[in-house]
């Protein structure tokens, strides 16, 4: 799963073509009948905001972790992992790729309050002007998307705040210690 993650982070593009994908196999499942070039050139048009939000936010991103977006995807999986890098630069590329992460979602909770109520609102409009297939279909969406929203979000914000007290503390785990002692030893 991790080198799946690292190719999908170092090709944000066949990030954007895979969402595009699901999301028209999505609408087609619930409204069939469409052509499904029709669907996937509405879905990508609709997209475009999004992609554009995504690559400006990925440009920051990669701005804050050196420039590089092998470096990004590296700082990006150790963050994952919870390892605190040992080298200075990277730590410190570490502390400005998570400072700048959690000044991004410091409102994480008025939002998501905000797509609670959005997706509701949808789901509900759907209810009154289409039918049951539908209704079940934005139903059960809205469900699975809000409780993936909340508790993704929460993973995240408790990794970069466990991570932002290692940088600030200044603490190094073991396993930090040893795998650099170990590939230093094996130089």
């Amino acid at each position: 799963m991790e080198r799946v993650n690292a190719f999908l982070g170092k090709h944000l593009w066949l990030q954007f073509v895979l969402s595009i994908l699901c999301a028209s196999v999505l609408v087609m499942l619930l409204y069939p009948g469409r052509s499904a070039l029709s669907v996937v050139l509405r879905t990508a048009f609709v997209s475009i905001g999004g992609i554009v939000v995504v690559l400006v936010v990925r440009r920051r991103e990669r701005r804050a972790a050196g420039g590089g977006t092998n470096s990004l995807v590296s700082l990006d999986g150790k963050l994952r992992k919870g390892e605190v890098p040992v080298d200075p630069t990277e730590r410190e590329a570490m502390r400005a790729l998570v400072a700048q992460r959690l000044h991004r979602t410091r409102h994480r909770g008025a939002a998501l309050v905000f797509l609670a109520v959005l997706c509701c609102t949808v789901t509900a409009l759907v209810a009154l002007t289409s039918g049951p297939r539908q209704t079940i279909g934005f139903a059960l969406l809205t469900v699975v998307f809000l409780a993936w929203s909340v508790g993704n979000g929460n993973l995240q914000h408790r990794r970069l705040r466990a991570m932002q007290a290692s940088l600030d503390g200044g603490d190094v785990p073991a396993h930090a210690h040893h795998t650099a002692h170990r590939q230093g030893g094996d130089a």
